[in-house]
């Protein structure tokens, strides 16, 4: 008796060891991924092997006098004053803040001159980032008023 005793006391011993060692396997197989290379492009570039996915947004220009002239503005870009400098509806300087635009479709409204400015909109909201941070959203409407 004591010889199978023995046994089942080894048996158990060595099947513990290979659990705890696969456990050890999986967890090592599972997480090794954790620090290596991201290889994501950053936040508003494609890789090189993907074609750039095509964005469609609609465009609005409101003038002081309420007249509207609309775009609808297909692109590869990511951001929305990249997609609206490309089409050259939007002209401004870089400022503390950002790009502080000037001029839109052809069309200048400087607050140090005549105490105008273009007021940015996302989907009929005043917007609470500028147009060279906001990321374009498929489908969204974007709009510069001219508003003092």
């Amino acid at each position: 008796m004591k010889k199978t005793n023995s046994f089942s006391h080894k048996f158990l011993s060595i099947t513990f060891v290979v659990l705890i060692a696969a456990i050890v396997l999986t967890s090592v197989l599972t997480f090794s991924g954790c620090g290596a290379a991201d290889t994501n492009p950053p936040a508003g570039q494609q890789s090189s092997t993907e074609a750039p996915k095509e964005l469609s947004f609609k465009f609005i220009v409101r003038l002081k006098d309420g007249t509207e002239t609309s775009f609808d503005i297909k692109t590869t870009k990511t951001i929305v004053g990249d997609a609206l400098s490309d089409e050259k509806l939007i002209e401004g300087e870089e400022g503390p803040f950002g790009l502080y635009v000037k001029k839109v479709n052809g069309v200048e409204a400087d607050f140090d001159k005549d105490g105008t400015y273009w007021a940015f909109y996302i989907n009929g909201e005043y917007a609470v980032t500028g147009v060279d941070k906001t990321k374009i959203k498929d489908g969204a409407t974007y709009m510069f008023a001219v508003e003092s």
